[in-house]
Order: structure tokens, then C-alpha cells, then sequence
């Protein structure tokens, strides 16, 4: 048996290991979004809202290989489909994995170019499809907020400012999108003190308003890197569940192995392989093997 097989193997009950898209998203892409000043009494706009809306370009974010409102991409969004629905059964209470922080969903990766924040990004936009839940994307990548840059508010106040501004309030700078159910909380300004920040009282206060305010919201965390920096372990902490995103034939072994060994097994953890296709070996993997367009849980 493997080290990676016998890692997953001490995984709890409710983990998985699901297929997603091939595309990643770790090279500089160009924006495919606008912010736009909307007066905060406008229809559909909470009083608690920033009052700036997002406006997502949908073609851009169809040829940037993103999941598009009402596109026509079939084969993406099932595969995003098998991906969220066991976190959003995790998340209902309906999984292995009981806590009231289950809404509180990381989203990261052992090494860089794993393709963590498309993923993440993807997964955010098919829980929003969803009828009874809503979903806030948090850019907690704060050293290289790929999220904040793609959707033109890498100039906006966001998390970072919440830690060290305790005048703002966490409703004040989220941020409304034009795709329904979308919000955005963006990264904020750079820190050195990152990690202490994450690490704070502060931090977790802030955590607990964004898992308790809305019960039909899933919060997803787009996480630094697991194995290259002090902040992931730290928000690793404060969520109910993570997910690992693996690339396949990229992805060391001992990096996935490492990854998975210093995360809480407490924690619902799930692994997703990306960029599974033809031509791509699983057995280095430990059994990371799919059949047409079906999956098998581990």
C-alpha cells in the first residue's frame, strides 16, 4: 500500500475524492468583472451591503472556462454538480461530519499551480445556482489574492481591513454580484502580519458572523497554499470543512501526503483531483481513479 493510500485511508468517513475540470487558473488572467456604484436603496440591494456591485461579464467568464449563468456547458457544471453536493450535505447536517461551522468551507491545495482558486472559483459559482442557498466567496489568499484581481476589487477594502479596522463591519464591505446568490468579500490590503492576523481573536469573531448570520449561506475560503505559508494552517482552524485540490501528474505524493497529515482529522476534508484526462496515470495517485464521467468516494 502507498503512503498517499494509506493517508487517505485514515480519512474520516465523510471525506471524497471527486473529478473537476481540467482548466487552471494560476496564470495572471485579465478581469472579468466591474465594479459599479449602485445607491444602497435600490431593489435587491441589502442595507448591509457596500453598495458597490460587482458586474461579471458572463462571455468573459465562459471563455476564461469558468462556469457561465444559463451557459450552455454541460459537461463542466455536472462535474461541479458531483463536486458540491456532498459539501452541501456535509454543510445541512446530513453527512458523517456534524458541527455548526459545516457552512465554513476552505478551499486549498498543497503547492501553487494545483489550480485551487479555479476550482474554487467554479464551485462557488454551482452552489449559486442552487435554490435554497447563497454563497459568499472569501479571498482569504492575502499574499496573492488571484480572486480579488479576476474580479476587478483587488482595490477594494476586504478582509484584511476587517482585521485591523475594528470600526468596519463584516456586512459593510461584502460585496453584491450580478450572479444571483453570488457575493464577494475581497482579500483587502497586503500585511506582513498576516498569519497573526488570521490567528486573532478578531479573526474568529469575524468567522462566527459569517457562519451564523445567514444559515442558507455556504461560505467558501479561497486558502494560501497548504505546504508554502504559515496563514493556511491558521484558517484551516476556523473552517468545518476543507478541500484539498490535487493536480493530477503534477502534485508530488509526499506533498498531497503532508498536506492531508497536518490537517485537523477531525475536520471534514475532501480531496478533488483536477486536470484528469487521458493520458494521465493514476496508479502514482493510489487509486485517484474515475470511470467515464462518474467518481467513487474514499
Amino acid at each position: 500500500m502507498s503512503k498517499i493510500q494509506d493517508a487517505i485511508r485514515k480519512l474520516q468517513a465523510a471525506q471524497l475524492v471527486k473529478r473537476s475540470s481540467r482548466r487552471s487558473v494560476e496564470q495572471p488572467v485579465e478581469a472579468i468583472a466591474v465594479v459599479e456604484k449602485q445607491s444602497t436603496g435600490a431593489p435587491g440591494v441589502s442595507p448591509s451591503d457596500s453598495g458597490l456591485v460587482v458586474n461579471v461579464d458572463y462571455d468573459s467568464l465562459r471563455k476564461a472556462g469558468f462556469i457561465a449563468p444559463n451557459a450552455q456547458q454541460h459537461r463542466i457544471a455536472d462535474q461541479y454538480r458531483l463536486i458540491k453536493r456532498p459539501i452541501l450535505n456535509i454543510a445541512s447536517g446530513r453527512g458523517a461530519y456534524q458541527s455548526d461551522d459545516a457552512n465554513l468551507v476552505m478551499i486549498a491545495s498543497p503547492m501553487r499551480g494545483d489550480g485551487k482558486t479555479f476550482n474554487c472559483i467554479n464551485l462557488a459559482l454551482s452552489i449559486a445556482t442552487e435554490k435554497d442557498k447563497s454563497v459568499l466567496l472569501v479571498d482569504a489568499d492575502v499574499a496573492n489574492p488571484h480572486i480579488s484581481r479576476l474580479f476587478g476589487v483587488d482595490n477594494e477594502l476586504g478582509l484584511i481591513d476587517l482585521l485591523t479596522d475594528e470600526s468596519l463591519a463584516v456586512g459593510d464591505l461584502l460585496l453584491k454580484t450580478n450572479v444571483p446568490g453570488l457575493r464577494l468579500l475581497p482579500a483587502g490590503q497586503s500585511n506582513e502580519h498576516a498569519t497573526e492576523l488570521l490567528a486573532s481573536k478578531r479573526m474568529a469573531s469575524i468567522v462566527e458572523t459569517l457562519s451564523t448570520s445567514f444559515p442558507d449561506r455556504i461560505v467558501i475560503f479561497d486558502s494560501p497554499p497548504l505546504l508554502l505559508t504559515s496563514e493556511a494552517p491558521v484558517l484551516a482552524s476556523l473552517m468545518g470543512q476543507i478541500v484539498v485540490i490535487v493536480c493530477a501528474g503534477v502534485t508530488p505524493q509526499r506533498a498531497v501526503l503532508e498536506a492531508v497529515e497536518n490537517l485537523d482529522p477531525k475536520k471534514a476534508i475532501s480531496l478533488v483531483l483536477n486536470k484528469f484526462g487521458k493520458g494521465i496515470s493514476v496508479d502514482g495517485y493510489g487509486g485517484y481513479g474515475y470511470g467515464g464521467q462518474g467518481a467513487r468516494d474514499v
